[in-house]
């Protein structure tokens, strides 16, 4: 593999954990969205979903968002017969987003993207100590 399909792979991996960030920021950020009315259906936890893509011209694979799902599991109910979300027995469903797991996958996502922009470095400046070789 030359130094310019590492740069390409290194790139496509910082873009997906790019994306990647942006959706658990968007989980955290409506963590305790409810619905508007009775009854209604909370904010549900969105997922990035990865797949390895061939790149022909270059010939590498690259890692790429192939969609965005959302997360099926249950909602949480809480017992809040005030609330305007309340269904008809006083229960309020809240997102089913977990804080706790959405800080691990930041963490992650952040490891994975410094470690492309590592790569990146170190592609960069192998190939301006060749052009300085070669002045």
């Amino acid at each position: 593999m030359n130094l310019e399909n590492t740069l390409a792979v290194a790139s496509a991996g910082m873009t997906a954990q790019a994306i990647r960030l942006r959706v658990v920021a968007e989980n955290l950020a409506n963590a305790e969205s409810t619905g508007d009315q009775p009854g209604a259906e909370p904010y549900r936890r969105k997922l990035v979903i990865f797949r390895n893509e061939l790149d022909r011209a270059l010939g590498v694979e690259r890692v790429e968002v192939a969609r965005y799902a959302t997360d099926p599991s249950p909602f949480e109910l809480r017992y809040e017969p005030g609330h305007p979300a309340a269904n008809d027995k006083g229960y309020v469903a809240y997102p089913n987003v977990e804080p706790l797991v959405e800080l691990v996958d930041m963490r992650e996502a952040q490891r994975s993207y410094e470690a492309n922009l590592g790569v990146s470095t170190v592609a960069r400046d192998l190939l301006q100590r060749t052009i300085d070789l070669l002045r």
